[in-house]
């Protein structure tokens, strides 16, 4: 007999899940799959940042108990919406991580930024399973956070299609006779761009990305190549890996999400359409499967995949991850937070394209190498950082 009996099913428990950052691209996403099977889940929490109005039709569609929003000044609009549910509402800051603490099986962390280190670190802590959408949270608090998972005993499950990508590729467990690992890139909207059309980019053309449907802050990360770098430091926290042992590779198609090198000279890759539904209904059924509606692959179709090395000179943030990495210590912290103020001064046409990755090397460089050995140096060492790039940014940016 096997899960999928009748009789066996009715004996097995639903899992219990936590969303933080349900209306997001990630979180939206992840609450289709929740309502595409919900017999399967019983629904803790939700989380979202301001859109009360999204969070409480998500809250009543999957019978939620609790429905938090971040920011405060959305509290009456959600407690109106879900008046007469039944479903408890919060928030604020400390409503967020009372939820993300909340006894689920199952936590997905998509709470962007810096902002969700605190909820993410409150899941953890609770030794559960935690879909980690959120690589800021191993980036700007790679010790502290994987310090708590084996306090805790938590499991984390990578939702960065690349990250589980390696993941699933690493599953036969011979980790110890893995050579190297490639994680893939896109290349963005700038792929083949040269540095002069990059200098005069609009923040209008660097969100057209073309293949992932993804949030502003993302999309500009990704066009910068600033994601990839993001994600190679999280990869080495993830997989225990030394910076050498990461590669990045320029794959347009999006077709191949990651691949792990063998002593012996095999590869084994995961390959699958560009759609984030697959890696999130991996690590929400884990370490069972669960139908998806995603498009199948059809490599006919595809017909060529291409591959090739990244343009350090168009796209240094990958250049600035390594040495990030190699340094150790805060600087990924601060790395982290100076993308985000770039990111957003660029967003809001307070500077160049070019400019995001010039000032996150600025800022890098002013402070040097800073310890972070708690979660409160972290969150010093971020709010410095910020205020520090927000310093070098040019005055008539500010």
């Amino acid at each position: 007999m096997n899960a999928g009996h009748p009789v066996l099913s009715k004996l097995i428990p639903p899992r219990t899940v936590s969303v933080l950052g349900s209306t997001g691209s990630v979180g939206t996403q992840t609450i289709e799959l929740l309502l595409a099977e919900p017999e399967r889940f019983q629904v803790r929490a939700l989380v979202a940042g301001r859109n009360a109005t999204l969070l409480a039709q998500q809250a009543v569609a999957l019978r939620a108990e609790l429905a938090v929003v971040a920011d405060e000044s959305s509290y009456g609009t959600l407690r109106d919406a879900l008046a007469g549910s039944g479903i408890k509402v919060a928030a604020g800051k400390d409503a967020v991580v009372a939820a993300a603490a909340m006894d689920a099986d199952w936590t997905m962390a998509a709470i962007t930024g810096a902002a969700g280190l605190a909820p993410t670190l409150a899941a953890i802590k609770r030794g559960a399973y935690v879909g980690l959408a959120n690589k800021e949270a191993l980036v700007c608090a790679g010790d502290v956070m994987l310090r708590a998972v084996r306090e805790a005993g938590a499991t984390l499950l990578p939702v960065d299609s690349e990250h589980n990508a390696i993941f699933q590729s690493l599953a036969d467990g011979n980790r110890g006779a893995l050579e190297k690992i490639i994680l893939t890139a896109s290349g963005g909207p700038f792929r083949t761009a040269s540095l002069e059309e990059m200098e005069r980019a609009t923040p209008a053309k660097a969100l057209k990305h073309p293949v992932w449907s993804m949030g502003a802050k993302i999309s500009i990360d990704s066009a910068t190549m600033m994601n990839k770098g993001l994600e190679l430091i999280e990869a080495a926290r993830l997989f225990n890996l030394d910076e050498t042992e990461i590669e990045v590779l320029v794959h347009p198609q999006s077709i191949i999400h990651g691949m792990v090198y063998y002593q012996d000279g095999s590869v084994l890759a995961q390959l699958g359409s560009p759609d984030m539904r697959i890696p999130i209904a991996h690590t929400l059924a884990w370490p069972k499967r669960m139908a998806t509606t995603s498009p199948r692959l059809d490599l006919a179709a595809v017909s060529r995949l291409e591959f090739a090395e990244p343009d350090l000179v168009r796209f240094p943030a990958l250049r600035l991850a390594r040495e990030v990495l190699q340094n150790g210590g805060g600087a990924p912290t601060i790395l982290n937070a100076a993308n985000e103020v770039a990111v957003e001064a660029f967003l809001t046409d307070r500077i160049g394209f070019l400019d995001i990755s010039r000032s996150v090397e600025q800022t890098l460089f002013r402070l040097g190498t800073l310890k972070a050995e708690t979660i409160e140096d972290v969150v010093a060492l971020d709010a410095l950082a910020r205020r520090t790039a927000l310093d070098l940014l040019p005055v008539s940016a500010v």
